[in-house]
């Protein structure tokens, strides 16, 4: 495990520790090497997930699936999962304040506006509630990924009774909601909105990228002016134009804030 995914899970971990301490709950994190881990961080082991073969060239996050097991660890009745990739910067108290204790709750997936669809990098749900869909899945899991392409449309669609959603701003995108749009985007750092709970980060842009100023696993700290002159460099990964010109961000000192020990 390289170094930058231990610090992501020391970091996340008790982060994520502190950011209830209002409340009675217990943190507890899914993974299957706990060597070299701080020894206040619950550990549980991953859930099986009796699959032959799991789906190739899928665009989902389907290792998930060993979530919808009918045991999750030593976790009982209601468990909020968050991926270790987001920043919790507000009390996670009111995730549990939302319908009832045996509904399935999903943040909102910003960036289908016009589906109704989930996002489980951080949804609730009651241990053994999501049954069904680890069976259907087990049973054809290339025919699965191929229909719903992603795991959170499969838990959209499927989860039993249907799934209920967290207001829109507990759940930010860092991209869509504290990105400036181009061209402010080169003298304006990314902003917290003051009404967020936790800001996710999908699709390659980690925490630390946005405490760097920087886009993607490859991307290099840059200035405005360094950045605007890569667009001239034929080594310039992304080809789009406009793409490339609207992904540059300055540092955002808030992330570090809220990513540390």
């Amino acid at each position: 495990m390289g170094n930058e995914i231990r610090r992501a899970l020391h970091q996340s971990a008790l982060r994520h520790g502190r950011a209830q301490h209002h409340a009675a709950f217990h943190l507890h994190l899914l993974y299957d090497n706990r060597d070299g881990l701080r020894p206040e961080i619950l550990c549980e082991d991953l859930p099986p997930l009796d699959v032959e073969k799991m789906p190739v060239n899928a665009k989902g996050i389907w290792p998930k699936a060993r979530l919808w097991g009918p045991r999750l660890g030593s976790l009982k009745g209601p468990v909020l999962f968050l991926d270790l990739d987001l920043v919790i910067v507000g009390s996670l108290d009111p995730f549990f304040e939302i319908g009832n204790a045996d509904d399935v709750v999903m943040a909102r997936n910003q960036t289908t506006p016009f589906e109704r669809l989930g996002q489980t990098s951080l949804f609730r749900f009651p241990v053994g509630k999501l049954v069904p869909l680890q069976e259907k899945f087990r049973a054809r899991p290339q025919k699965v990924a191929d229909e719903y392409e992603f795991e959170q449309r499969f838990v959209t669609r499927n989860a039993p009774g249907g799934p209920k959603f967290f207001p829109r701003r507990f759940v930010l995108h860092f991209r869509q909601d504290c990105r400036w749009p181009f061209p402010l985007n080169y003298f304006l750092a990314p902003r917290l909105p003051a009404d967020a709970r936790v800001i996710i980060f999908p699709r390659g842009l980690l925490p630390q990228h946005a405490i760097d100023g920087q886009f993607g696993y490859k991307g290099r700290p840059a200035t405005p002016l360094g950045h605007l002159r890569g667009l001239f460099s034929p080594d310039r990964r992304e080809k789009n134009a406009f793409r490339y010109l609207r992904h540059y961000i300055l540092p955002s000192p808030w992330v570090a804030e809220h990513w540390r020990e």
